[in-house]
This record gives C-alpha cells, structure tokens and sequence, in this order.
C-alpha cells in the first residue's frame, strides 16, 4: 500500500512538474502570423539608391556571417535606402507587414553623421502613428568622423516593443535613430561604412 502511495505521488509530482514547464515556456506572440524568430531570417538586405544618379547597390548581411558588408556612401550625398528580409530565397519582409503594430526598427550610426527620416509606405506605419523604418531617406553630412575608428550601422529588427519612438539621440561619436522599450530583437545586422 506505501509503494503505491508513493508511486501515486511520484507520478503526480512528475505531472504537475510538467504542466508547469510548458506553461512557462516562452511563446513570443499567439499571433502565428507575427512569428518571425531571427534563426529563420537568414539575410538582412540594404538597397541604398544614390537620390542624385539613381544608381541602386544592394548589401547583403548574412545572419551569423563574420563578415560585414562595406556600404559605400559620399558625403553631401541623399540616399533613398529600402530594408528587406530574406529567408533563404523567400522575401520575409511581409510578415513584418502583416503585424506592422509587432515591429519596430532601430538605426545606429556609431562613427557618422548621418541624417535619417523615415519614410515608410502606409502599410509600414504602426497603429501609433510611428513608422517601422522599412524605407528611409539618409543625407549624408560626414560618412566617417573619426578616420581612425570603424563607422558602421547596427540596424535591429525589435519585436513586440512596449513603445517606441522616432527620436534621434546622439551616441558617442553617432546618432542613433529610433528608440523603445521592451520587446524582443529579431534580427540584428552589422554593416561597415566606407567613402
């Protein structure tokens, strides 16, 4: 009878064990058409158009890659810049779209001076009126600050931010464009910034 009790409540202990992991297991969003982990994103691209020629190159970041892009900018130049999301050869910028109010992306020019407005199509602007950051307009006033540092872009894909802003800040020697709180990083790419 004391074995059996004991199996019992082992058994029930095992139960309750399990009922609890999976209830706190991390779920990012019961929307299913929102889900956009960052191990299924495997390109992050930059189509940079020189406003001036018209003249469009695309940069590719490859996710986990150890090496970054190098974006050729001139200084006193505008760039017409559009961001696209890559799962191996299937475009995952729709998804974005799709839960536009889930998404949020930050720019990071640590070592430029650089410019940025937001210049997203309707369907990239979120229900509190900010735009995710998909397009932009880049007036490039000095590409490189300090010659002898590394410029770069850390742009960051945020997910399910608690709020967001536009907000420009100066960071260092850079601006960074865009701020939030909260949320989770979907997709995060390096590219290097050269004359």
């Amino acid at each position: 009878m004391k074995n059996i009790f004991k199996n019992t409540t082992l058994i029930a202990g095992l139960l309750f064990l399990s009922a609890s992991l999976s209830l706190t297991s991390c779920n990012r969003s019961d929307d299913e058409a929102d889900d956009l982990p960052q191990e299924e994103l495997s390109d992050v691209l930059l189509k940079v158009t020189d406003a001036s020629t018209g003249t469009s190159v695309v940069y590719d970041y490859q996710v986990n890659s150890t090496t970054n892009p190098n974006v050729k900018l001139v200084d006193g130049h505008t760039y017409n810049v559009e961001v696209m999301f890559r799962n191996g050869d299937e475009d995952a910028t729709q998804e974005i779209k799709d839960a536009v109010d889930e998404h949020f992306l930050v720019y990071n020019f640590p070592n430029s001076d650089i410019t940025l407005t937001r210049t997203d199509d309707p369907g990239f602007v979120r229900g509190d009126g900010n735009h995710v950051g998909i397009k932009t307009k880049w007036v490039v006033n000095t590409a490189i600050k300090n010659t002898s540092a590394p410029a770069q872009l850390v742009l960051t894909l945020y997910h399910e931010p608690v709020t967001v802003s536009e907000a420009s800040s100066v960071s260092g020697n850079g601006v960074i464009y865009g701020t939030h709180t909260g949320g989770e990083t979907d997709a995060q790419a390096n590219y290097n910034i050269i004359h």
